[in-house]
């Protein structure tokens, strides 16, 4: 895809869509060379995003009409904490959006985040969805769920490890576990479980599926309402994405076949990821950048956030959306997302000792 001008909001602020790595470096140079007056005094903040420009800049806008600070945005669904680390104290860079705990814990350890203390952001963000030594902070929260058939399936309770039960054979769909939403459901249940336990279900489940694991998360849905497979992994965000789909009405159809079902609900309870976020090494803009990460936990950014992008905040007492609270209730698992990070290694190394993405 070849940069082009996504947006020029009344903020001021402005970003650009990148595609391939190459695509990255031309165009972050361009886009920064000609850096504003006002930027040097602090007055706007420079973001790398890997989440669509079109799900944060109502987010922008509200805080450039808050503090009257720009922003400017570069989006690329890969490469950017690469290029971060390439860039190193010449990176123009303040903070990085990203939308899952493998990114979040991919900038920490390839050197690119520095610590953050603040009171606003831990008052905010509970502790099992920060870094526990302040490099990355969750904006908001996802569930990894069961899409089950309305027509098919009768049970409204699932666990996760019924999912290696043999009475779902030939009938779950999945994409690639070595996917980072997979990786993180299987550093879950290793956590949990235990490697051993883990690797049994984890063939369990393979010996289960409809078919070769491919496709996304809607992709899954759709094989489901095809009769492909009766209930499928997906987040929880998908459900809203397929349901407000004007321009593919089709994907109205795959949602109303299914519902959400809450793994583990009278257990540990569902697994859940993040989208978060992260304070850049040598953010240029440093003051400005810790007011737009306080803006994004504070209440008013926080229910921007979980209206626009159907997630769950993470501040406490903020409503959900209308329509992510009629899914039902999530129990969300405790376990500290930082913990699920350190086992996305062993997730993967189990991922390829079973062969789960050649299929059944």
């Amino acid at each position: 895809m070849a940069d082009r001008n996504i947006f020029s909001g009344s903020t001021g602020g402005r970003s650009i869509m990148l595609g391939a790595a190459g695509a990255v470096a031309l165009g972050l140079a361009a886009f920064f060379t000609a850096v504003p007056a006002d930027s040097q005094s602090g007055s706007v903040v420079n973001i790398y995003s890997y989440r669509e420009p079109v799900l944060i800049d109502p987010l922008l806008k509200a805080f450039t009409a808050k503090t009257g600070i720009k922003t400017k945005v570069i989006f690329a669904k890969a490469g950017l904490t690469e290029r971060m680390a390439a860039e190193g104290q010449n990176s123009p860079a303040d903070v990085l959006l990203t939308v899952d705990i493998g990114r979040l814990a991919e900038a920490k350890s390839k050197g690119v985040s520095q610590p953050l203390t603040s009171k606003a952001l831990t008052e905010s963000i509970p502790a099992a969805y920060r870094d526990p030594d302040g490099h990355w902070f969750g904006v908001s929260m996802r569930a990894r769920v069961i899409y089950a058939s309305k027509e098919r399936v009768k049970q409204t309770a699932i666990s996760y490890e019924d999912l290696a039960d043999p009475k779902w054979k030939g009938k779950i769909c999945s994409r690639s576990a070595q996917h980072t939403y997979n990786l993180g459901l299987i550093a879950s249940i290793i956590a949990h479980m235990g490697e051993a336990k883990a690797e049994a279900w984890l063939r369990g489940f393979k010996a289960n599926l409809a078919r070769k694991p491919a496709g996304g998360d809607r992709e899954q849905v759709r094989d489901v309402f095809a009769g492909r497979c009766d209930i499928a992994i997906g987040n929880t965000y998908y459900m809203a994405a397929m349901q407000r789909n004007k321009k593919n009405p089709e994907q109205q159809k795959w949602a109303a076949a299914v519902r959400i079902i809450f793994p583990n609900v009278t257990g540990r309870g569902t697994h859940v990821n993040l989208s978060g976020m992260v304070l850049a090494k040598y953010a240029p803009h440093k003051a400005a950048a810790i007011k737009l990460m306080e803006f994004l936990a504070s209440a008013e950014g926080q229910k921007i956030y979980a209206e626009i992008v159907s997630e769950y905040p993470l501040k406490a007492g903020i409503p959900l959306a209308p329509h992510v609270e009629s899914w039902g209730h999530l129990k969300a698992d405790s376990l500290p997302l930082a913990r699920i990070a350190e086992l996305r290694k062993k997730a993967s190394t189990l991922v390829d000792k079973v062969n789960f993405d050649a299929g059944p």
